[in-house]
């Protein structure tokens, strides 16, 4: 039977904070030196013939990072459903089971629901526990799968598995919330406990009818919402006004807790949900030293750390316990028994209106990134990097003027009406007030030097004359 994974990439990260930021947060990262992000390693693990393409669910300010991460996979084909506002994983798998029944030609196909930002070190033992439930999910049952536990985890919700119904498929007998550490001792000495790993895997139409069954109001706003939807290139933009009027509700409280039709499949896959720089720790490759490095580091009588440098020499002496992080902009330095009040800098962050909270100097943009190099006062100097065949929308500017430079590729710019063709080393100016627009022609990325100055140097100060990304 087809497989249609349901992939959720919303969410902060905000513990993984400076490298996961609110406009870029930890799903669209890589954090394990691979150069994919998180997002890219679900996608890749699902390399069975036969699961299909994936729904993607995210927000609306992260949808362009979302279908260039497909694209890079080939796998971007109308299958982004964009959430006006986030209401848990209840409401967004309603949408995507709506819309699995409506475009799988009259089929009822298994949903395998997962978040984009866990890590699976396991690939074919998790493959293989998605391959055996497709029988009981075939069956109108509902699926989750549950960690083996190797440590009395507090940070995790348990599922306490009841009478088997096949070889390793267990009834579920109840679900807990996070517990303390007494009773997380007991759960892993006692055995039938297993983490909460917010997988599963169900037909569209038995978790509908199940959420229908339990939580009617849920499902009456997002079939509204989804009749009111439409298609936007590659997005699903469902009814705002009917979505926002949907109670929030996670799958497990709406459905999984109340359903006679639940089983768990337990697995040792490796799994973490990475909810912390400590959890990277636990899970990530280390040195002789008990260190786990990323990027220019370098250490000395050093134990038991997490050090990761973005694009500058770290260095170490006679630490121990650490988590140590620096990108562009920021550097964080923590114990890592303290790594969980990382979320607290980022509210004071946030408190305080600092950039930093929510954004890299980094931007992604539809068409390429765009990287702060200097600024001052009356001035700003950027790098941008545009893809072939994208560009930007047709703009004027009425506190700032435009200085590009070209440093390779090929660039078709147009200013005041008048269009050209500038190769490295070519450079152009645009004046306050003048509608201009720029894009690459040509097969390799475009690279430029954008200088601004004027008396307003903010992102506000665009007027998009046309918008060739429907923002």
């Amino acid at each position: 039977m087809n497989i249609i994974p349901v992939i959720m990439a919303g969410g902060s990260g905000s513990r993984l904070w400076p490298l996961s930021r609110d406009s870029f947060p930890k799903q669209f990262l890589s954090i394990d030196g691979s150069g994919s992000s998180m997002l890219e390693n679900t996608l890749d693990r699902l390399h069975s013939e036969s699961i299909s393409n994936p729904i993607v669910i995210c927000n609306e300010s992260h949808r362009f990072i979302v279908a260039e991460q497909l694209r890079k996979k080939n796998k971007l084909e109308q299958n982004i459903i964009l959430e006006p506002s986030g209401r848990n994983t209840a409401p967004a798998v309603a949408l995507a089971a709506l819309h699995c029944l409506k475009t799988s030609n009259g089929n009822d196909p298994l949903m395998l629901v997962l978040a984009a930002d866990h890590v699976i070190l396991k690939e074919d033992i998790f493959l293989d526990a998605v391959m055996m439930g497709t029988k009981y999910a075939a069956d109108k049952h509902l699926v989750t799968f549950g960690i083996v536990p190797d440590s009395p985890e507090t940070g995790y919700g348990y599922i306490k598995s009841g009478m088997a119904k096949g070889d390793n498929v267990f009834e579920i007998e109840r679900f807990i919330e996070k517990p303390n550490r007494i009773s997380a001792e007991c759960y892993l000495n006692e055995g039938g406990y297993y983490w909460n790993s917010g997988m599963f895997l169900f037909q569209a139409s038995s978790y509908l009818n199940e959420l229908k069954e339990y939580r009617p109001d849920i499902y009456d706003c997002c079939l509204k919402a989804y009749e009111t939807s439409n298609n936007d290139s590659d997005f699903l933009r469902v009814g705002c006004d009917e979505f926002l009027h949907c109670p929030a509700e996670s799958i497990d409280y709406a459905v999984m807790e109340k359903t006679k039709n639940g089983l768990v499949i337990p697995m040792s896959v490796g799994w973490s949900d990475v909810g912390s720089w400590s959890s990277l720790w636990d899970i990530q490759d280390k040195d002789e030293h008990n260190n786990v490095r990323h990027g220019d580091v370098i250490t000395l009588n050093s134990n038991n750390n997490y050090i990761f440098s973005s694009n500058a020499l770290v260095t170490t002496i006679g630490v121990e316990n650490l988590v140590i992080v620096q990108t562009e902009d920021a550097v964080l330095v923590a114990e890592q028994s303290n790594v969980q009040r990382v979320k607290d800098i980022v509210n004071t962050l946030k408190i305080n209106e600092r950039r930093e909270f929510k954004t890299h100097k980094t931007l992604f943009r539809p068409w390429g990134t765009i990287s702060a190099l200097s600024d001052g006062n009356g001035y700003s100097v950027k790098k941008l990097h545009i893809r072939p065949g994208e560009g930007m929308s047709m703009q004027v500017h009425y506190n700032r003027s435009e200085h590009w430079i070209v440093l390779s590729g090929t660039a078709r710019v147009i200013v005041g009406g008048e269009e050209k063709l500038l190769t490295t080393n070519h450079a152009i100016n645009i004046d306050v007030g003048i509608p201009h627009t720029i894009e690459n022609p040509g097969r390799i990325m475009l690279e430029m030097i954008e200088i601004q100055t004027g008396s307003y140097i903010q992102d506000d100060d665009v007027i998009r004359l046309n918008d060739r990304y429907g923002r």
